[in-house]
């Protein structure tokens, strides 16, 4: 075997894991997708000699994924309200097993929504330390810290993430509380909508950065079921479908794409609600595994 094909047998046992660590970075398959292959791209252009491939590998990909975050951020200054990662998609009866890989030790969309809000070197040193194990030796030349530094810019994530409320473990029960949510929307049962909210449920609406203020955030029952009486006018086509692993619906209008959404359920109510719809985000999820 020679060394071209070597090199690339082992970035091939490596790409779940360098794609797990770009779209927790990231957010998006399809931009951590570019991550990993410019990752192979460097990797077939260096002269260097590298001790630990893997670990070489890991850096690599940290390295793009925070550029790609510098660049996205700069591009959103102006960007009004938050931004929901574009999720991964799976029939309700089950999670394709590449899926798994890439989610595993998630705790669904409402995580990745608070990664979101981290800014790009909070984010990296969070998902390589707590999520990957990677030394903050190995973080601090990434992000340009010394690692003490580094180690703090992943305790500042730490706190934010632990505000991500964390879903029940039995995806049925989830199930059912979010069919309770859409049946009384759909029969405009209002009333009934309150006893499936947690009182302080939060609705992340992502339709795009314009027009401003298009994307929004929600607290609080009866202000989420004053949005649901709203959207129950729009003439969805609601199908259930796993978003990052929980309960979750498409809903198309028209026979198109509207929205892909993800419920937190806790304590049999629903804590958290993330829509996006932005339809040139949406244009990137992989819906194949659900389509008839």
């Amino acid at each position: 075997m020679g060394e071209n094909e070597w090199l690339a047998e082992r970035f091939e046992e490596q790409r779940t894991r360098l794609k797990a660590v770009a779209y927790r970075m990231l957010g998006s398959l399809s931009e951590a997708d570019d991550a990993v292959q410019e990752a192979w791209v460097r990797l077939n252009r260096t002269d260097e000699q590298i001790d630990n491939l893997d670990g070489w590998l890991t850096t690599v990909v940290a390295r793009v994924c925070l550029n790609m975050l510098r660049s996205r951020d700069s591009r959103r200054e102006q960007a009004m309200g938050p931004r929901v990662p574009e999720p991964i998609v799976d029939p309700e009866d089950g999670t394709n097993p590449e899926h798994e890989a890439l989610l595993a030790g998630s705790v669904g969309l409402a995580l990745f929504v608070v990664l979101e809000t981290l800014n790009p070197a909070e984010r990296l040193a969070f998902v390589l330390h707590d999520v990957f194990d990677v030394p903050f030796d190995e973080i601090a030349p990434i992000v340009g810290r010394s690692p003490d530094a580094a180690r703090q810019l992943a305790s500042r994530a730490r706190r934010r993430v632990r505000g991500a409320p964390v879903p029940d473990s039995d995806l049925d029960t989830q199930r059912e509380v979010v069919d309770a949510f859409f049946a009384a929307a759909r029969e405009g049962d209002f009333e009934r909508l309150l006893t499936v909210l947690d009182p302080d449920v939060v609705l992340h609406g992502d339709r795009g950065a314009l027009p401003p203020g298009a994307s929004f955030e929600i607290h609080g029952a009866e202000a989420v079921v004053r949005q649901a009486r709203m959207y129950s006018r729009l003439d969805l086509v609601v199908r259930p479908a796993l978003v990052n692993g929980a309960p979750g619906v498409v809903t198309t209008r028209d026979g198109e794409l509207f929205s892909v959404g993800g419920f937190t359920v806790k304590d049999g109510r629903i804590v958290e609600i993330d829509f996006l719809a932005d339809p040139e985000r949406l244009r990137q999820v992989d819906l194949t595994l659900i389509e008839d």
